[in-house]
């Protein structure tokens, strides 16, 4: 058995990879490796490991199992640009699934991330005007064409997180199925939806010292009323969604709407083009 993947979910970035990642994880007959995101054809520091620590990734697949991971920061461009010139020769003929979301509110989830991660201050426009990767990961077409370059459209599914909240089990079984997955799937309501932004918790410093050190957690619990534990982390979550402002938002829309015509070329009449893209019907009638 080869230790190397099947199928690859390469992104995008807080589209919903977690939850369909989860899903897949319980399917007889796919094995999904642990960490969920090995990021090891993108990140230098992981791809030094050795394609032997990658293969460990897979060592315990049944011999019949799809082997998958879920690598976000595959379609991560310009910050990661090896990640096909090192995938390809090891891996040519993958099944690849690319998830994409509304671009604008990819955006603002990217940037609630980076917030709780303590990587970003509270004025999304500044940070906008700062991080140029909060707009580029959003630009799917840009993103997905070197993927159809290096292994062809038939290879590639495009779906959205739009359309697995629409039609759950229906989405599942499409996917499934474009991975080569034989038998039937269930999807698991139980699960539920996996690494929400709204549900983080900013990051503080000596985090790890702080709260997740036994002593502290214990003397924590012994001394402070859970209830004010409760309150003191939901303080630490953005707890409504930031509005960008109108200029700001008219523009990204702009540079949205011009990847959007591009998308639309690689793959004509997709329902990912209405469903995630509705401000393309407001530009249309304003």
């Amino acid at each position: 058995m080869t230790a190397l993947p099947d199928f690859i979910i390469i992104g995008a970035m807080k589209c919903g990879t977690s939850t369909l990642q989860a899903q897949l994880a319980v399917q007889s007959g796919v094995f999904m490796t642990t960490p969920k995101e090995p990021n090891f054809f993108s990140d230098d520091a992981v791809f030094a490991r050795g394609m032997g620590w990658y293969q460990e990734l897979f060592a315990n697949a049944g011999p019949d199992d799809l082997k998958g991971e879920a690598s976000t920061h595959y379609t991560k461009l310009p910050t990661h640009p090896q990640t096909i010139a090192r995938l390809h020769p090891h891996c040519p003929s993958l099944r690849l699934v690319y998830m994409i979301r509304n671009p604008l509110q990819r955006a603002v989830s990217h940037y609630i991330h980076e917030w709780s991660e303590g990587r970003m201050g509270d004025d999304p426009v500044a940070e906008f005007a700062r991080h140029s990767e909060m707009v580029e990961y959003g630009r799917y077409a840009w993103q997905i064409a070197p993927w159809i370059d290096a292994y062809g459209a038939d290879s590639i599914m495009l779906t959205s997180l739009e359309q697995l909240k629409a039609d759950p089990q229906g989405e599942l079984s499409r996917v499934s199925a474009h991975i080569g997955l034989q038998q039937p799937v269930l999807w698991h309501d139980e699960l539920g939806q996996q690494n929400v932004s709204a549900e983080r918790v900013r990051k503080i410093p000596f985090q790890n010292v702080l709260i997740y050190n036994p002593v502290a957690t214990a003397l924590r619990r012994a001394l402070v009323p859970k209830p004010l534990r409760n309150a003191i982390r939901d303080s630490r979550k953005i707890t409504s969604r930031p509005e960008l402002p109108a200029t700001l938002r008219r523009r990204l829309e702009r540079r949205f709407l011009s990847d959007r015509q591009d998308l639309a070329q690689l793959f004509p009449g997709h329902p990912a083009l209405s469903l995630c893209y509705p401000f393309a019907i407001e530009t249309a009638h304003a």
